[in-house]
C-alpha cells in the first residue's frame, strides 16, 4: 500500500493512468482533492475516465481515508492543527516527496477551500484548477455554533455497526444527492466517514465553516491567478449554487457552471456533463465516459 510521510501523518496515495501501473507514465499529473468526511474512493471514476489524458493522482487527507498519523510520530516532526492552510502545506509536502513541481487540481467541497489556500501559496505549482461544490458563507453565529454542536455530536457518534444497517448508505447519502448514484460509491462514502479520525473531522468542521473562513474566503478568491473552473450543482444545499456565484463574481479568473439536476456530487450524479465541462476547460477534447 503506497503511502507516504508528509508533516508526521502517514498520507495514502494512488495513481490512476491509462496504462494501469500504480507511477506515472510522464502525461500531465491531475490531483484530485477529497471533501470532508471521505477519501480518495469516491474520486476514482472521474480519475479513470480522464486517465488518457492525465496521470491522476489521488490522495487521502491527513485523518481520513488511509492517511493516519504514525504512532511513533515525535511532536516535533508533525505540523499541528486541521487548518484549512495545513492542509495546503500537506499538499505541497506530498508533491514534493513525489517530485512533481507543476500540476494540475480537482478539488470538492472542504477539498476546494484546501485548494484555494494552496493557488494563492504555490501559484508556480498549477496550471488550471477545478473547484467542485465551492463558494463562499456568510458568517451568522447563531447558525454556525448550532452547526457545530450538532455536526460534533454526529461525529462522536459513529458506531461502526451503522454500517451494516440495511440501506444506511442510502439515507446517509440523501441529504447529499439529487439524484441517485452507484451504491458502491454510496457505500464506500459511509464507510469512510465511519473510519475518519475524530479530531481530524472535527477540527475540519470547525475551520472550514467558521468566522475566519467566512471572512478570509472572498480575499482568497480574489486573490487568485490561475484560471479556475467552479463546479455547483443546482441542488447542492450543502454548498448552494448561490454560494459559488458570489465567489466567481469577485475574480475574472474564475469561470462558474451550475450543473443542472445535480447536488453536491455533481461528478458522480451527472458524470457525462461533468466530464464536458472539465475537458473543455482543460483543453481535452477526446471523449471519455465513466
Amino acid at each position: 500500500m503506497p503511502n507516504i510521510a508528509v508533516n508526521g501523518y502517514s498520507h495514502y496515495y494512488k495513481w490512476i493512468t491509462a496504462s494501469g501501473l500504480s507511477e506515472p507514465s510522464g502525461k500531465p499529473v491531475l490531483v484530485f482533492i477529497h471533501g470532508w468526511g471521505g477519501s480518495l474512493r469516491y474520486w476514482e471514476s472521474t480519475a479513470i475516465a480522464l486517465s488518457s489524458q492525465f496521470d491522476c493522482l489521488l490522495y487521502d487527507m491527513r485523518g481520513f481515508g488511509r492517511s493516519r498519523q504514525p504512532a511513533d510520530s515525535s511532536a516535533q516532526s508533525v505540523e499541528a492543527g486541521y487548518e484549512l492552510e495545513t492542509y495546503a502545506k500537506d499538499l505541497a509536502a506530498l508533491l514534493d516527496a513525489l517530485k512533481l513541481q507543476r500540476v494540475y487540481l480537482n478539488a470538492h467541497s472542504t477539498g476546494s477551500s484546501i485548494a484555494v489556500f494552496f493557488l494563492n501559496l504555490y501559484p508556480e505549482r498549477v496550471e488550471r484548477a477545478i473547484l467542485t461544490c465551492s463558494g463562499i458563507f456568510e458568517y451568522d453565529k447563531k447558525s454556525f455554533d448550532a452547526f457545530h454542536k450538532f455536526g460534533g455530536y454526529v461525529v462522536k457518534f459513529r458506531p461502526r455497526w451503522l454500517y451494516g444497517l440495511p440501506f444506511m448508505d442510502k439515507l446517509f447519502m440523501q441529504r447529499f444527492l439529487h439524484r441517485p448514484i452507484a451504491r458502491e460509491i454510496g457505500q464506500a462514502f459511509l464507510e469512510d466517514f465511519l473510519m475518519a479520525d475524530q479530531a481530524a473531522a472535527i477540527g475540519t468542521m470547525m475551520t472550514a465553516v467558521s468566522k475566519k473562513a467566512a471572512e478570509v474566503m472572498p480575499q482568497e478568491f480574489s486573490q487568485l491567478t490561475l484560471p479556475t473552473l467552479l463546479i455547483s450543482g443546482e441542488h447542492d444545499v450543502i454548498i448552494p449554487a448561490e454560494l459559488g456565484r458570489r465567489a466567481a463574481v469577485l475574480n475574472e479568473k474564475i469561470k462558474h457552471v451550475v450543473m443542472p439536476n445535480t447536488a453536491h456530487f455533481p461528478m458522480l450524479e451527472d458524470p457525462e456533463t461533468y466530464l464536458q465541462q472539465v475537458k473543455e476547460f482543460l483543453g481535452v477534447s477526446a471523449p471519455a465516459s465513466v
